[in-house]
């Protein structure tokens, strides 16, 4: 593995943190647009439309463009999700991270540095509604750093930390369509415990979400 810094934030990172936060919610874009075109209620308002135009219309040319229109409005309807995501997020818990996260004993948010330069970030914190874990965040890493490690050992900065803090386990949150994501938490020894939908935009289209637990205790 590339020779790896792993080490607490610092204000001097705010902006960069930031970029690779931002960076890496906006690659999931064309994943989530993907899946939400494998749906059978996109797939069923498709045919609908284009069936009923035809039928109207008399005309394939007034079909196709329709159906196109609305696969192209999908996608920039997915585009602003993401940035009502990122926006939400940047004024809160992002906006203030030496606050959310480095001024209680039980969380923390680390960088990944590379010969000067961060490419990695990830953060815990407990988790609401299992006190007896901590809760992994914030996990992104460069494009450009991939594939090298990086994310697997700051997956297990995070399992040390909660180990020496008492805590049972680690839970996560991940999108279905994050295939890789999954991948890189059932190798290091994540086992998936549910999936759930929310909020009400992926109760209509079936964007949910899968929680994984590490165990570190004996």
């Amino acid at each position: 593995m590339t020779d790896l810094k792993i080490r607490r934030y610092e204000e001097d990172d705010d902006e960069v943190v930031k970029e690779i936060f931002t960076m890496g919610m906006m690659e999931q874009v064309p994943a989530s647009f993907m899946h939400m075109l494998k749906q059978p209620l996109m797939q069923m308002l498709c045919v609908c439309l284009f069936c009923t135009l035809m039928a109207t219309s008399k005309s394939f040319l007034l079909p196709v463009l329709a159906v196109m229109l609305l696969i192209a409005g999908a996608r920039r309807m997915v585009s602003y999700l993401f940035n009502c995501y990122l926006d939400e997020n940047m004024k809160r818990d992002m906006a203030k991270i030496r606050e959310t996260y480095l001024t209680t004993p039980n969380s923390c948010f680390w960088v990944g540095e590379i010969d000067g330069r961060v490419v990695a970030t990830v953060a815990c914190l407990p988790a609401e509604k299992q006190p007896e874990c901590l809760q992994l965040k914030r996990m992104s890493v460069r494009r450009s750093h991939r594939g090298q490690g990086i994310a697997k050992a700051l997956c297990h900065t995070v399992a040390e930390f909660t180990r020496s803090r008492g805590y049972q386990g680690v839970i996560l949150h991940t999108s279905v369509f994050a295939t890789d994501a999954q991948y890189l938490y059932e190798r290091v020894g994540y086992q998936k415990m549910r999936q759930f939908l929310n909020p009400l935009f992926a109760r209509i289209l079936n964007f949910s979400l899968i929680e994984y637990r590490l165990n570190v205790q004996p």
